[in-house]
């Protein structure tokens, strides 16, 4: 493991900070959290990757009760997509941890980065809608979607979260609010597994993934009161995340730094 010290630790929590206000308002945290992990700490791909899940774990852990405490949790929606996401993450994590050497997670890496710019400007949200309605996508191209969202998630999980509401709200016909509690169930069934196989070959960070966890949780929790008293709490948020990706961008292709 890299040794850190009390400036990396203040990184950390910063970074996860400003991720908690980000996936609270606008989404992709994990774009913050893996360029800190691995554009200034210099934490290998591999590890930035398994480290990052121990925050987006604790993230779905909150909501995840936050939504049983208001008794909206019900898994007769999602099973088919569940046992998807499940199978399609588990493969996608053995080929991230067992397969793919950290020069080659950061190639991708850095292409995902890039993809993520124009979705990040597009922003789908804008598109989702509140009303239910009939899924006519056939079975087997349910089937294939989510598996290959759950293989996604599996392998890197940064922009899961919105990947997952354009299928699941645009394609497959779930109205925005149960596509946002089915989210949350699979983010927290896999990344669980995905975390324990991860640390299983050595490449989770606790110490940093701790504060990373804890910075985002107090960013979400300060997120949920600015955007109660500031109403555009949520446009300075989402300038702040196009601001990062773009920076991130030019540090990855070599532009600066």
């Amino acid at each position: 493991m890299i040794e850190t010290g009390l400036l990396e630790y203040l990184i950390a929590l910063i970074g996860g900070f400003l991720a908690g206000i980000i996936n609270s308002l606008a989404g992709n945290g994990s774009a913050i959290t893996l360029t800190i992990l691995t554009e200034v700490l210099d934490v290998p791909g591999n590890i930035a990757n398994g480290t990052n899940r121990v925050g987006v774990l604790s993230a779905a852990i909150g909501a995840y009760l936050g939504f049983r405490k208001n008794d909206k949790i019900d898994y007769s929606l999602s099973k088919l997509i569940l046992t998807c996401i499940m199978i399609g993450g588990l493969c996608g994590v053995v080929v991230a941890a067992f397969y793919t050497t950290d020069k080659a997670f950061m190639g991708v890496f850095k292409y995902i980065m890039l993809l993520m710019l124009p979705i990040i400007l597009l922003r789908p949200k804008r598109w989702l809608h509140n009303e239910k309605k009939v899924s006519k996508l056939p079975f087997i191209f349910r089937v294939i979607l989510y598996l290959l969202l759950g293989f996604y998630a599996g392998f890197i999980q940064m922009g899961m979260g919105i990947f997952f509401l354009v299928i699941a709200v645009l394609l497959d016909g779930f109205d925005l609010f149960s596509a946002n509690v089915i989210k949350v169930i699979a983010v927290l069934l896999l990344t669980t597994v995905v975390l324990m196989i991860f640390q299983y070959n050595g490449l989770v960070n606790w110490k940093l993934g701790g504060i990373i966890a804890l910075g985002q949780l107090t960013g979400a929790f300060l997120a949920i009161n600015l955007a109660a008293k500031s109403a555009n709490a949520n446009e300075w948020t989402y300038r702040l995340l196009v601001f990062i990706i773009v920076m991130a961008n030019l540090k990855l292709f070599g532009v600066f730094g």
